[in-house]
């Protein structure tokens, strides 16, 4: 029979997980869909469900000055970090248009990465942030950089005594940044294509750029090579090096055919957002 565990703190929470496999349940936005059985009757869950939203130890949101970076707990809630202050503005255009109000007061973004979807929209300006994931278990830490922790679709580096703790965002200096969700709506949808980008221009130079897409391959799409070509280079450079550019980012995608768009259409989308990005950086 499936239990359902109400630990009391940190340290319970990873005694229970390291006395066996179960469900981590914080918000519960994407396990619940998982897991969604006939209509009324209870989820199909397979093993214990370990629920943790209640611990304050991981509900934070965090400026660290000696890392330059904000750290944020397993258990905030989206609708909390979209209003910090102290989180990058990309981050939280990201995150309010992640689906409705209500799914984003209950919803954590250590939950949005432990789904490791491939339309997984926090994921994408995480990535451009080189963000690094603690995972805890009684044995200890680890740090984990995003790109390595997401290993495939809905695969992920957590291993079974294991809870994502915290995810550290690093704070970057940044002369733009733009996000672009297309989605079959305005609001509370899956995205189809999404993309964020940001540079930063040093004494006419772009000293740094970070080029990311989502929904268009198993995980998000970067690619260090591209950007590293582009650094140093003036914007005029930059626009006049867009063929290459779109070339080597159609490289980097892979769409699929599925029931909210095809791999045509997403490739187009894909193309004509990078372009348009470029092109407005001047």
């Amino acid at each position: 029979m499936v239990k359902h565990i109400i630990p009391n703190n940190l340290q319970e929470a990873l005694e229970v997980l390291n006395a066996g496999p179960c469900h981590i349940m914080a918000g519960g936005t994407d396990l619940m869909i998982q897991k969604r059985n006939t209509a009324g009757t209870p989820p199909k869950f397979t093993k214990d469900v370990c629920y943790i939203a209640n611990l304050e130890e991981l509900n934070y949101i965090k400026k660290d000055d000696k890392r330059n970076s904000i750290v944020i707990g397993a258990c905030s809630k989206l609708e909390d970090i979209s209003h910090h202050p102290d989180v990058p503005d990309l981050l939280k255009e990201v995150i309010r248009e992640i689906g409705s109000p209500g799914i984003r007061h209950s919803a954590t973004l250590a939950g949005n990465i432990a789904n490791a979807s491939p339309a997984g929209d926090s994921l994408v300006a995480l990535y451009l942030y080189d963000a690094e994931v603690v995972v805890s278990s009684v044995d200890g830490e680890r740090i984990i950089p995003i790109e390595k922790f997401i290993t495939g679709v809905r695969k992920i580096d957590l291993r079974v005594n294991e809870l994502i703790k915290e995810i550290i965002i690093p704070l970057l200096p940044i002369t733009k940044y733009k996000w672009v969700k297309v989605g079959g709506r305005r609001a509370d949808s899956i995205s189809k294509v999404s993309f964020a980008g940001i540079y930063l221009v040093n004494f006419g130079l772009v000293s740094d750029i970070r080029l990311a897409f989502g929904s268009v391959a198993a995980m998000v799409a970067r690619s260090h090579e591209l950007e590293n070509s582009l650094k140093n280079h003036t914007i005029e450079q930059i626009i006049d090096d867009l063929p290459r550019i779109l070339e080597e980012s159609n490289k980097l995608i892979s769409p699929i055919d599925d029931q909210r768009s095809n791999k045509v259409y997403r490739r187009k989308v894909a193309t004509n957002i990078i372009e348009s990005f470029i092109k407005g950086m001047k």
